[in-house]
């Protein structure tokens, strides 16, 4: 009688979870990368600098585990109160992470601001990966980006170094496969079928905030932060009452937010809500009013509870 043949079971495959920062210059396709790789809206997108505030959590889950990006803003050289803020939260940032993803505008030269981010990563280029953006662009300058990463961090290796469309859902997959080389094994931190940690008061103020950036004029964006004043939730948890305001720093600003017959506003709240419907599976009940809050920029009470 032959021996019985036990049956190898295969190996399960050790599941990657890891915290990634993502860095780059104000206007460089973080966000948009961010929103690509998790399939949904997680941060504000605008041709506006400096639209990201905080470090926003956004969730991608495969079959090799878990990577939970953090979107950091703009880095660049300034001396004002909020940007000085802007930046310390994208340097705490970059200690607490087990890989950084750095991604380079190829439609523009490097400069000095390029070179301030390259500076503040390469302590982490032993766990960074460059992603070359917007190579859809006709104006972009991919060997001028590629030999600019090649020569201030030549520690990178070059299978780090990848050219991207972040808006055209171009080599996302490649990103995300060299940050698992550098994740480490682990359970995943979240369930899988999470894409975002951001809390219902914070989303709701990022999707208001980020239709009235795209609609207002240039000087506005910058001057404007929204303000949660109330939530209740109504009618056995199928409707959420929400009170907020967008907050300006002068007068002057309250009269553009608002608009000829309140058309602007209006418009705010109607498209705001669009997108609140497609996020939350209850409905969504907004009032929305404009106040001045004189320059807020200046305060730290408001700096500490917009920027964590």
């Amino acid at each position: 009688m032959e021996p019985e043949k036990r049956t190898e079971k295969p190996e399960e495959k050790e599941l990657k979870t890891a915290l990634v920062a993502i860095v780059g210059r104000p206007s460089s396709g973080k966000s948009t990368f961010l929103n690509t790789a998790c399939g949904e809206p997680v941060s504000i997108v605008s041709e506006i600098p400096q639209t990201t505030r905080d470090a926003i959590r956004g969730i991608v889950n495969t079959s090799f585990g878990q990577l939970v990006f953090i979107d950091t803003p703009g880095y660049h050289e300034s001396d004002k109160k909020l940007n000085l803020k802007l930046r310390s939260v994208t340097e705490d940032q970059l200690k607490d992470t087990d890989a950084v993803l750095y991604i380079v505008d190829s439609t523009r030269l490097p400069g000095g601001e390029e070179q301030l981010t390259a500076e503040l990563i390469k302590p982490y280029a032993d766990r960074t990966v460059v992603a070359i953006n917007k190579i859809d662009s006709h104006s972009a300058k991919v060997s001028s980006a590629v030999d600019f990463i090649s020569g201030t961090l030549p520690e990178i290796p070059k299978e780090r170094i990848i050219q991207v469309s972040a808006k055209n859902d171009e080599n996302i997959n490649e990103v995300l496969k060299a940050l698992y080389e550098l994740a480490p094994e682990g359970p995943r931190m979240y369930p899988e079928e999470y894409y975002t940690d951001q809390e219902v008061g914070f989303r709701i103020a990022e999707v208001v905030r980020g239709e009235a950036i795209n609609r207002l004029e240039q000087e506005i964006p910058h001057c404007l932060y929204v303000d949660i004043a109330d939530m209740e939730m109504k009618k056995e948890g199928k409707l959420l009452w929400v009170r907020a305001f967008l907050c300006v720093e002068r007068e002057s600003q309250k009269g553009i937010v608002i608009g000829k017959g309140a058309s602007m506003i209006k418009t705010i709240r109607i498209e705001s809500l669009k997108k609140l419907r497609r996020i939350f599976d209850y409905k969504i009940d907004l009032d929305l009013q404009v106040k001045v809050d004189k320059n807020w920029r200046q305060k730290d009470t408001v700096l500490t509870k917009l920027i964590k």
